[in-house]
């Protein structure tokens, strides 16, 4: 068996210590990416640049809620519709045209806490496509352990791998170009787009699990 493709994604940002190191080696090796920001940074001009400077290198810009905080499938169904609406509103034309919303996972779990019903409803009637993830070695909490691991997920995999990293000023990222040129030395190819065993939701369809990541109705 071949050696999985990788979509690489990289999520919480931008930040001016961590993007442009990130943009600057996927531009060297002429790789691919997924921005998930989260978007009330881009209230701030410095970092509404950097996440337009990341789509005018053609990668794809996705909603990652407003706020991040708890999961949506925690909260009440309104403010939960608002992080997406509101995210949305920030990132304007950068979400176009593939509309990709990753909800927030409270430490990359997958479960019925990502999103709940009223979410869902508001992802389906803006034409959303929810993208989740199977593989994240945790770089934002382990700075210099996290490349064997994102190595040993990739080499494990037996079907494409959508790798969730993080452009915050943690240090993690100055060991990106290093990872890439291993991973590519070991035969990985890389997706401009999300794989589609990690999509659930696209306009007009739902992957027959897509239950599996909201919550149970209450009362």
């Amino acid at each position: 068996m071949p050696p999985a493709p990788i979509c690489l994604s990289f999520d919480n940002g931008p930040t001016p210590e961590a993007t442009p190191l990130v943009l600057a080696t996927l531009a060297r090796r002429g790789l691919p990416a997924v921005f998930f920001p989260i978007a009330a940074r881009l209230r701030q001009p410095a970092h509404m640049a950097l996440a337009q400077s990341c789509r005018a290198a053609l990668h794809l810009v996705g909603n990652h809620t407003l706020n991040h905080g708890t999961p949506l499938g925690r909260r009440p169904a309104a403010e939960a519709v608002a992080e997406i609406a509101g995210a949305d509103a920030l990132l304007g034309a950068l979400r176009e045209p593939a509309r990709l919303f990753r909800p927030n996972g409270g430490g990359g779990a997958l479960g019925r806490h990502l999103l709940n019903a009223a979410s869902l409803d508001h992802l389906r009637a803006g034409g959303h496509t929810l993208v989740l993830w199977n593989a994240v070695p945790r770089d934002w909490d382990d700075p210099d352990g996290w490349p064997p691991r994102a190595l040993a997920m990739a080499a494990a995999a037996t079907e494409p791998v959508m790798l969730v990293l993080h452009d915050l000023p943690t240090g993690a990222m100055r060991h990106l170009d290093r990872v890439l040129g291993q991973l590519a030395d070991a035969g990985h190819s890389f997706l401009a787009a999300p794989p589609e065993n990690c999509v659930k939701l696209r306009p007009g369809w739902a992957a027959p699990d897509l239950g599996d990541y909201v919550a149970a109705p209450t009362g």
